[in-house]
């Protein structure tokens, strides 16, 4: 079992300056009574922590800023996993302590770790001094803590004393920079190394090393800066970094994380298709497959998420005399016993072997990518034509769409025109760091169709779900009337998206939008 918190702190070191001073007294960190809200620094003592940090031989988890220990000593030992949040915020898990690696912690770097395997990188020796910042009432504000810190990674060892301060919950950040501003005239600075680990590795000469580009088929060189394969494998890197990392997001059922990590392995499979004459495509297409297997096995859990929140809203519109029985409870049954096999669903894949052979794939593919004649050509020149023939696909799907009469048959061309939509999007939003505005442009049109296709495309599948709803309700001897309701009402939201389209896909075709990127 693994508990997880969220930390917020901030690192100083002490300056050159002070540096020698600091080794002879080290606890000489300035007061913090009525620094901000601080109104006493209550010292809790001194405890000696022993921590062992776990990485592959190449070190992937320190270049992607993770951290994994095992430490023992104070109360809080066992084994840690901390992942990166935003600067100066982590989330930590943590599990008890073992021999073994807790499984709850090992699938959180699967996606990063694959068959290399872990081995013990650093080990950090710390003699910490723990205060609390207490707020006029006697709440904790932030701890502050003074370590005294050895490093030892083979036969290399190095030392230095740090200083640290982790807010409390319900603290503001603010503290921070009041904390940091009394800290830097006492001598200390905000430390460089996100990390004890960090530091560890600069300092023992260890420092992970980024991932590089790939030079291309048959050991040709990497494409020049400016070209289109460049720009085209810059884009593919991005989404294959974001696939990673919301990997342990979706195994901890983080807030859209599932939607993320389908976004990333559709903008692949897209940019695959799109950049056809940049990329061989005989290379790219089995990739393309095993992604389009990834996005659909996400999608079972993405999309009932989706279906859930669209009802529950509907219900939340609807006057109280017009929900007549258990629709709640029915509801909340429904949702559950198709989201438990969704869920595991997504799990499985990502806990299969099949998904850690296409990342190890996709990264073999980026560091060596099959690059086309078009690749070495300026990008101004080569993407706008790719962008181009996304939007003319586009334009045909939603033509022909609007020229079907109301019904299933145009509700499937619809649906169409809108995966076709999300393309021509993607597309754009890839071009945009080559071309700029235009693309930029380009992809919020394209997005605005997107956007009220999915509408519609959601107003048809709610309307299956609640159908299903009303014969659930009826054979338990509910009452059906709520369900019936709510079906009329997506009737009438998709009849209004169709009716809003003509004038949204005039919008998006206006020929100055395509004629400057040309």
């Amino acid at each position: 079992m693994a508990d997880t918190k969220r930390e917020t702190e901030r690192k100083f070191e002490f300056t050159q300056a002070d540096k020698k001073r600091a080794k002879q007294t080290r606890h000489e960190v300035p007061d913090l009574t009525g620094t901000a809200a601080i109104a006493a620094v209550s010292d809790q003592g001194t405890v000696d922590l022993d921590a062992v940090y776990y990485d592959t031989p190449d070190l992937r988890l320190a270049a992607d800023g993770l951290t994994l220990r095992r430490r023992t000593g104070g109360k809080d030992e066992g084994w840690h996993l901390k992942l990166p949040v935003s600067p100066e915020v982590r989330d930590e898990v943590t599990a008890p302590l073992g021999d073994t690696l807790p499984r709850a912690l090992a699938v959180l770097i699967r996606s990063r770790v694959r068959d290399a395997g872990l081995e013990p990188q650093v080990r950090l020796v710390s003699s910490r001094r723990v205060s609390h910042l207490l707020d006029a009432e006697g709440a904790l504000l932030a701890e502050l803590s003074i370590d005294a810190v050895r490093a030892e990674r083979g036969e290399a060892a190095v030392s230095w004393t740090e200083v640290e301060v982790e807010l409390a919950d319900g603290a503001q950040p603010a503290l921070l920079d009041a904390v940091e501003k009394t800290f830097r005239k006492a001598g200390l600075r905000v430390s460089d190394s996100p990390s004890k680990l960090a530091r560890a590795l600069a300092e023992t000469g260890a420092t992970p090393e980024a991932r590089t580009p790939g030079a291309g088929a048959a050991g040709a060189e990497a494409p020049a800066d400016g070209t289109a394969g460049a720009y085209v494998l810059s884009y593919l890197r991005e989404q294959r970094d974001a696939l990673i990392a919301q990997d342990p997001a979706v195994r901890r059922s983080l807030p859209d994380s599932v939607h993320q990590m389908r976004v990333a392995t559709r903008r692949l499979r897209s940019a695959f298709k799109t950049y056809r004459k940049v990329l061989d495509r005989a290379v790219t297409d089995p990739v393309g497959e095993e992604l389009r297997w990834l996005a659909a096995e996400l999608g079972v859990d993405r999309d009932q998420e989706v279906l859930l929140e669209r009802i529950q809203t509907r219900l939340g519109e609807l006057p109280r005399t017009l929900l007549l029985g258990p629709v709640r409870g029915r509801l909340r049954v429904w949702n559950n016993s198709r989201r438990s096999d969704s869920r595991r669903r997504a799990l499985a894949a990502l806990d299969s072997k099949r998904y850690l052979v296409l990342l190890d794939t996709l990264d073999a593919l980026l560091d060596a990518p099959p690059l086309l004649k078009n690749a070495a050509g300026p990008a101004p020149a080569v993407l706008p034509k790719a962008v181009l023939r996304d939007y003319e696909r586009l334009a045909g799907r939603v033509e022909g769409a609007l020229a079907l009469t109301a019904g299933e048959e145009r509700d499937l061309a619809l649906h169409e025109a809108r995966k076709a939509a999300k393309r021509a999007r993607y597309a754009a939003e890839a071009a945009t760091p080559a071309l700029g505005k235009p693309a930029k442009r380009m992809a919020k049109a394209m997005k605005s169709v997107q956007t009220l296709l999915g509408d519609h495309q959601d107003s048809v599948v709610a309307r299956e779900a609640l159908h299903g709803l009303a014969v659930q309700a009826a054979g338990a001897g509910e009452s059906a009337f709520t369900w019936g309701v709510l079906y009329a009402r997506e009737e009438v939201q998709a009849e209004q998206r169709e009716r809003e389209l003509p004038e949204v896909w005039a919008d998006a075709s206006d020929p100055a939008l395509r004629a400057a990127l040309a």
